[in-house]
C-alpha cells in the first residue's frame, strides 16, 4: 500500500491548524515543521489505505483497525517506538482540534496507545568534572577573547541551567547583566534565573576582550568573524575538552544543563523550583532528575555498603 495525497480540504485544515500553532502556542519553527510532516504522512496513509482521498470526515471515520494498520506500517518502515509515540501525539492533537471545529467523534484515534519505550535518562557530569570543563574550555582557543567567550557560554549553561539556544540568543539589549536573567525559552515561556557571580564575571571578562561592537539587537556571543556564535562551535569546544579530560561522549553542552539540575536536586533543591529555573512546562519533564539522583544513590550504595560488597564477592 502506498500513501496518497490528502484531499485539498484536508490539506487546508492542516495548514490552518499549523498556522494556529505558530500564532497561539508559540511553537518553534522546528516543532511546527515536525508536526506538519508527521500529520501529513498520516493523512497520506489514510488516503492510500482507503483507496483515495476523502474529505474531513475521513478523520471521523477512522477506526481502530485504521490506527493499528498505520502504526504497523510505521514500525515496518523502521520507525522507533519513541518516534512513533511522537507521531501519534501529533496526530491526536490535530484530530482533537478538527473534532472540536467539526463536531466529530474521534474516539478511535484517541484510544490508540503509544508503544512503550525506555526513556533515556540525562547523563550529568560530576561536580568536579563540571568545574574541570569550565577551567579547561578557554584553552581550546588561540585567542584570549574567544577563550573568554567559550568560558562565559559554558558557565551560563552549567551555572544557570540555560539551553545552548538561550545562551546564544542573548543580545546587546540584555546588557548590563543584573542579578537575575530574564530568559525566553521553549514555547515563548519566560522565566527568571538567578545569575551567579561566577557567570557574571565570566561574561564581563568576555565583553571586555571582545573586539566586535555589541549593538542592542545583535547577539552578545560572536564568532571569529563577527557573526553569531554557532551551536556547532560550542559543541566543538565541549568535544575537545571532554577528550582531554577523558569524559564520555555524553558530556555535551546540553549535559551541563542536566548537571545544573541534578546538582541542585542533590543539594536539596525543591523540584518545583528547579522546574521554574529550567523553564519546563510540566513537572513531569523535571521529575526525570529524581531518577538520575536515585540512580547515582544506588551506585554509591552498591560501591560502598558492606552488605552490597559482600554480595558482589
Amino acid at each position: 500500500m502506498t500513501a496518497a495525497l490528502p484531499s485539498a480540504q484536508m490539506r487546508d485544515a492542516l495548514a490552518l491548524w499549523l498556522q494556529g500553532m505558530r500564532a497561539l502556542s508559540g511553537a518553534s519553527g522546528h516543532t511546527v515543521d515536525a508536526y506538519a510532516q508527521d500529520v501529513g504522512q498520516f493523512l497520506g496513509f489514510l488516503a492510500g489505505y482507503h483507496g483515495g482521498a476523502g474529505g474531513l470526515r475521513q478523520i471521523a471515520e477512522t477506526s481502530q483497525t485504521d490506527m493499528r494498520a498505520w502504526m504497523a506500517t510505521e514500525r515496518n518502515a523502521g520507525i522507533s517506538s519513541r518516534s512513533l509515540a511522537r507521531k501519534l501525539s501529533a496526530v491526536k492533537s490535530f484530530a482533537r482540534w478538527l473534532a472540536e471545529r467539526e463536531g466529530f467523534d474521534i474516539s478511535a484515534i484517541l484510544a490508540a496507545r503509544a508503544p512503550k519505550y525506555s526513556r533515556n535518562l540525562p547523563r550529568p557530569l560530576s561536580e568536579a568534572a563540571a568545574r574541570e570543563v569550565i577551567a579547561l574550555a578557554p584553552l581550546q582557543s588561540r585567542e584570549d577573547w574567544t577563550g573568554a567567550r567559550d568560558t562565559a557560554v559554558i558557565t551560563l549553561l552549567y551555572g544557570c541551567g540555560l539551553r545552548v539556544s538561550e545562551a546564544l540568543g542573548m543580545i546587546g539589549r540584555d546588557l548590563p547583566l543584573r542579578d537575575v536573567l530574564r530568559i525566553t525559552g521553549k514555547g515563548g515561556r519566560e522565566r527568571l534565573v538567578p545569575l551567579l557571580p561566577a557567570a557574571r564575571d565570566a561574561v564581563a571578562t568576555y565583553l571586555r576582550l571582545c573586539p566586535h561592537d555589541l549593538v542592542p539587537d545583535a547577539p552578545i556571543f560572536r564568532g571569529t568573524r563577527g557573526g553569531p556564535l554557532s551551536r556547532r562551535q560550542v559543541a566543538k569546544v565541549m568535544e575537545q575538552t571532554r577528550l582531554q579530560l577523558g569524559l564520555p561522549a555524553t558530556a555535551t553542552p546540553h549535559a551541563l544543563r542536566h548537571s545544573f539540575a541534578t546538582h541542585l536536586l542533590g543539594a536539596g533543591g525543591d523540584l518545583r523550583a528547579i522546574q521554574e529555573l529550567l523553564g519546563h512546562a510540566s513537572l513531569q519533564s523535571t521529575q526525570v532528575y529524581t531518577a538520575v539522583d536515585t540512580g547515582r544513590l544506588m551506585e554509591v550504595y552498591t560501591a560502598s555498603h558492606p552488605r552490597a560488597r559482600t554480595q558482589r564477592q
